[in-house]
């Protein structure tokens, strides 16, 4: 008689566990992107890519082997497939370069803003219907993209103009996230990883650097095994509990950067940054809980920048 209310306790503590689960997967993300812009300062952005990659492929292949090659060899839509690591590659080399030459805050504001773009392109690429109220929530948060850039010149920089494409990537990819929704995630993952360490093999003889210490080495390693674990635990967070509960916690990534850029880089937040990072988180959840509202029977997944 006690086996009803001691299941449904299981089940409570359980969703209870998804927020939690979350957090401490947007926290392996932020030390990913930290450890990563650390490792660009001093090693090539092709051999830490390439190094990054194949530790994560090594943590992936035991799932991969357990579900066989099936999924791998039989996907939806191949040309869309090879669009998207195409793009997802440009994303994460974008990203590092990025994190070289400015703050981790700065370039995770930006890459935050990519839901941003995907809802003012879903009316285009998707044919989906975008009301007056998320419109309004889209151009706010150019505005809050506009206001991070600091128009003048320094826009026009080469950091600034590779985040900007990178942003575009990473927006690129929720979207064909959206239409390869019968893809299962670990073979989304294995496509673009497999981009990125081609892509690293290829650009690697040409900034290679040797490796100074073995911790330096673990460290590199340690890049793709953390990447795959914050994917895990934030795949594992929504499977537990309601998407509309832990997705909006993805903006925690900034408040780490913000944190450990100060910490490891003595990096100190910039006004506008703040305001912007402000308007496009606002504008990012209101666009996330609005979607929500109109599609109940779907699940909106976050996509986390690497």
């Amino acid at each position: 008689m006690s086996v009803q209310p001691t299941a449904r306790a299981a089940k409570t503590g359980l969703l209870a566990a998804g927020p939690s689960i979350m957090l401490l997967g947007m926290l392996m993300f932020a030390m990913n992107d930290a450890i990563g812009k650390w490792l660009v300062a001093n090693y090539g952005l092709g051999q830490v890519i390439l190094i990054r990659s194949l530790a994560a492929l090594v943590i992936l292949a035991p799932f991969l082997w357990r579900s066989g090659l099936k999924p791998i060899l039989s996907v939806e839509r191949p040309g869309l497939q090879a669009a998207r690591v195409a793009f997802s590659t440009l994303e994460i080399f974008c990203f590092y370069y990025a994190v070289i030459y400015m703050p981790l805050a700065d370039v995770m504001t930006y890459w935050l803003a990519a839901p941003i773009y995907v809802a003012a392109a879903s009316p285009l690429l998707l044919g989906e219907k975008v009301g007056w109220r998320r419109w309004s929530a889209i151009a706010i948060g150019f505005v809050g993209v506009i206001i991070t850039l600091e128009p003048s010149t320094a826009m026009f920089t080469l950091p600034a103009v590779i985040s900007i494409i990178g942003t575009g990537a990473f927006a690129f990819m929720m979207l064909s996230g959206r239409s390869l929704r019968q893809t299962p995630d670990k073979t989304l993952v294995f496509f673009q990883l497999s981009g990125s360490a081609l892509a690293g093999l290829f650009i690697a003889p040409f900034d290679w650097a040797p490796l100074t210490s073995v911790t330096e080495g673990l460290l590199l390693c340690l890049l793709g095994i953390v990447a795959m674990g914050a994917h895990m635990l934030v795949n594992r967070a929504l499977k537990i509990s309601d998407a509309a509960t832990v997705a909006p916690l993805q903006y925690t990534l900034l408040l780490w950067a913000v944190l450990f850029g100060w910490i490891f880089f003595g990096e100190v937040p910039r006004t506008p940054m703040v305001i912007g990072a402000t308007l496009i988180v606002g504008s990012g959840l209101f666009i996330f809980f609005r979607e929500r509202q109109l599609k109940k029977h779907e699940t909106v997944l976050p996509a986390i920048p690497e």
